[in-house]
């Protein structure tokens, strides 16, 4: 048996979800595996329920299960709450007690949704980049941090540190991804095994010391892949200038925060993009989007990034390699039959809901 535990959320979350679901129950059918789903809250609805972001309850049950599917958190009617209790605080309470510290983010343009880019098809056609990001540790996480009085006026402090052993693990992660992206890419692109490290190594002592652990890292286990340098400003420009020079992008948390979602961009659509947060024991899948209200319970929501997200949960916990990339496939058959959800429809008049997308993808696998 394998336990999952569902989150949800807010928004068009609960909406995504359920597709996400639906896909890993057909799944279970061909894996012939008993799956166990324990639905729980964490985020705004958590607040409204217990008066706090993520119940000890939920954060309990998702150390229990082997994996965790989530669907997205926050929206307006909480922004003005203080920040230890804002939505967020949810998702960064469950990277924080399930110890994930690697950010698996790829980008992928599915030949059917060219169009749909704001950049030129010959430009963004076959692009197949993944995003690593260091996630617990940088900017978001040193101390001290906050907002201080000082000499009668406030300052606002954040700081930004890593170790070697943060930077070491993170490093394997990319280094060990981009192995098996060389062995078994599809696309047959020149970048294959390749790992492009984004740092300010220029003027950033985290990112000196980032450099010098990255380079002993490539050179005493991974000769075979090769290993490139960039500064995060030039690394921006790179992603709209020719993303096809990328194969794994690794980089630390903050720069990997700003550049994943500049990458997400390229593809046409945020509502393509799944991730998956892991670490030593466990894993979080959820697609990169947010909670959506605007849209939210309108059948509008494109779950298809929830989907690949859940195809990335049998790909990184269940080890099922093979059947997460049916599933890329099942949604690729999709995309060339002509369905769409709204935010990808350009001329297309097969415009599906949210379910519907759902029930299409699970037929195709």
């Amino acid at each position: 048996m394998f336990k999952i535990a569902v989150i949800p959320g807010d928004g068009i979350g609960t909406e995504v979800t359920s597709q996400a679901v639906r896909i890993l129950r057909k799944a279970s059918q061909i894996l012939n595996e008993q799956f166990e789903f324990t639905e729980l809250k964490a985020g705004g609805i958590a607040i409204d329920t217990f008066g706090k972001p993520l119940p000890e309850d939920t954060l309990k049950a998702a150390l229990a299960s082997d994996a965790v599917l989530l669907g997205a958190v926050g929206g307006p009617k909480w922004d003005n709450l203080p920040y230890e209790l804002k939505p967020e605080q949810a998702l960064l309470g469950l990277r924080k007690g399930l110890e994930l510290y690697a950010n698996i983010r790829p980008a992928i343009m599915f030949q059917p949704l060219i169009e749909t880019s704001s950049l030129k098809p010959e430009i963004v056609g076959g692009i197949d980049i993944v995003v690593v990001r260091e996630l617990t540790g940088g900017i978001y996480f040193g101390r001290p941090a906050g907002i201080l009085e000082e000499g009668g006026t406030r300052r606002g402090v954040n700081t930004m540190t890593y170790t070697v052993p943060e930077i070491e693990r993170i490093a394997h992660t990319a280094f060990k991804l981009a192995k098996t992206r060389n062995k078994s890419r599809e696309t047959g692109s020149r970048s294959a095994g390749r790992v492009t490290s984004v740092d300010k190594a220029n003027i950033l002592h985290t990112s000196m010391l980032w450099r010098e652990v990255v380079n002993e890292i490539q050179k005493k286990n991974y000769p075979d892949i090769k290993l490139d340098h960039m500064y995060v400003d030039n690394a921006s420009m790179q992603l709209i200038r020719n993303p096809k020079q990328f194969d794994v992008i690794l980089t630390e948390n903050m720069f990997g925060d700003i550049l994943s979602d500049e990458a997400s961009m390229l593809t046409g659509s945020i509502g393509m993009l799944p991730s998956a947060s892991i670490g030593e024991k466990h894993a979080l899948y959820e697609p990169v989007h947010g909670s959506a209200p605007d849209i939210a319970g309108k059948g509008l929501a494109n779950p298809i990034a929830s989907i690949l997200s859940a195809a990335m949960l049998l790909e990184y916990s269940l080890k099922q390699k093979e059947l997460a990339r049916k599933i890329f496939r099942a949604v690729e058959v999709v995309l060339n039959e002509g369905y769409r959800t709204a935010d990808i429809a350009s001329q297309s008049k097969n415009v599906l809901s949210t379910e519907d997308m759902g029930r299409r993808i699970e037929a195709a696998l």
